[in-house]
């Protein structure tokens, strides 16, 4: 009979005390998995913000991770706007009404508004007023891949069948992320209804018609609503002085649906900024300059967002997971040191049963085997059975973690560090297992045999 096997009918004969202890350690390792893979979760979370296509932010002064969670993440209420003019200082001669170029043209390539301000429909979705560049042109910056010396490729596909992107002159047309559309049960043709606050009483304001859904994406795209920028200020308060309202919303023959709005009653929440291509040098080679000049003056700041991003990771979200993560594993180590205790405090009732194999020629190396195998039995099996809790329990989770983070999480979403679970459950029963093997090897055949009947 093999080592192993006498292990394994050891603990069936104490299969209570044994079943216990190996579910301590399938709690505490389950614990480890889901930690490990919420961080995965997280990362995915926060870097779907890295793919952006702009490379800078500009937004009214304040504070730089209000901007960056307002406009990538769609998360905080913006604080302040800045002017439309200002704006139009990044835009060229061809896109201003009096035909001269922007202060920032000669670095920029670019610019695209974005107005925030609204939910759907009393959902924690967000409204977001924009243009249509923010689908026909920044996709391309997207997929650009910083070659410098290759050409912009052709926008990629991005909606869903039947679905393209709201025109310039339609004023009351909107763009729907996936995430909003799947959880509203909205489908191309459909009308929804901008709301100021969530609840209730959160007033709605006139409908708006989807003409596209976006391909799902993974990222904060699709948790929001894209509407266009013209009918965002034709909604209360959305604008600087009064506002006639539609007298027939979503009617073109309505003045105020086909009349765009004065510059002067325009504001921006932000604008996301596609610095110059420049041949030959290094991919954002005009971006410390013109953060500079942006930063130095007090009407507007400017902030790189992956670089924000990366700094938000560092600073806030790593620290907790390295917290979480050890407050884990002390927990898996508690349990080794509970089969350290179960197995010791077994030793007294098995004296006699060591004797007896002693006597039958086992040598004292293989009886310390015997229950350092015993140790590292209960170890990984409680392991493994950990891992697989954990891991249905993340699949279980699955569509509720995609509805509030966009990221996919599946029964086989593995974490890097899983890798090295199952060697470091082994170190740390053979450790758990030595001081019992030990007391084992030790044990006088002897008196074990004149002391038990």
């Amino acid at each position: 009979m093999s080592l192993w096997k006498i292990a394994w009918r050891s603990i069936q004969q104490r299969a209570l005390a044994s079943a216990m202890t190996a579910v301590s350690m399938a709690l505490g390792v389950m614990l480890v998995v889901a930690v490990l893979i919420a961080s995965v979760i997280v990362e995915r979370s926060f870097e779907s913000g890295n793919n952006l296509g702009y490379n800078l932010i500009v937004g009214a002064k304040g504070g730089r991770l209000d901007l960056l969670l307002n406009t990538v993440f769609y998360l905080n209420r913006p604080i302040e706007n800045i002017p439309w003019s200002y704006y139009q200082e990044f835009l060229p001669a061809s896109k201003r009404h009096d035909g001269k170029d922007g202060t920032f043209v000669d670095r920029v390539e670019l610019a695209i508004p974005e107005c925030l301000g609204d939910y759907v429909e009393n959902t924690e979705f967000r409204v977001v007023g924009t243009i249509p560049d923010m689908f026909t042109e920044l996709p391309r910056y997207r997929e650009y891949r910083e070659k410098e010396e290759s050409p912009l490729p052709a926008c990629p596909p991005q909606f869903e069948e039947g679905g393209r992107c709201f025109r310039q002159d339609e004023f009351t047309s909107a763009v729907l992320g996936a995430e909003v559309a799947s959880k509203l049960h909205k489908k191309v043709g459909d009308e929804f209804q901008p709301s100021h606050g969530i609840g209730p009483s959160a007033e709605k304001h006139m409908p708006f018609k989807i003409v596209g859904i976006l391909k799902r994406t993974g990222t904060p795209n699709d948790r929001a609503a894209f509407i266009n920028l013209e009918g965002f200020f034709l909604i209360p308060d959305h604008a600087k002085g009064h506002i006639e309202e539609p007298k027939k919303p979503g009617d073109p023959e309505d003045p105020v649906l086909t009349t765009p709005l004065p510059d002067d009653q325009r504001e921006a929440t932000s604008v996301l900024i596609c610095t110059r291509r420049i041949p030959d040098t290094a991919p954002g080679f005009l971006v410390p300059a013109l953060l500079k000049s942006i930063n130095k003056d007090f009407v507007a700041q400017a902030i790189q967002p992956v670089l924000e991003i990366t700094t938000l990771t560092n600073t806030f979200v790593r620290p907790l997971q390295i917290i979480l993560l050890m407050l884990t594993v002390m927990i898996v180590i508690v349990a080794g040191v509970g089969i350290m205790v179960s197995i010791y405090t077994s030793m007294s009732e098995r004296r006699h049963e060591i004797a007896v194999m002693r006597a039958l020629g086992a040598r004292r190396g293989t009886v310390m085997l015997i229950v350092l195998f015993e140790s590292i039995l209960l170890a990984f099996g409680g392991g493994l059975l950990g891992w697989l809790i954990g891991h249905l329990l993340i699949g279980a989770a699955g569509p509720m973690i995609t509805d509030y983070t966009g990221v996919v999480a599946p029964f086989l979403l593995f974490a890097p560090y899983e890798l090295i679970l199952i060697p470091a459950l082994i170190v740390l029963a053979a450790l758990a297992g030595f001081l019992p093997a030990l007391a084992a090897y030790r044990t006088d055949v002897g008196k074990a045999l004149t002391a038990t009947p």
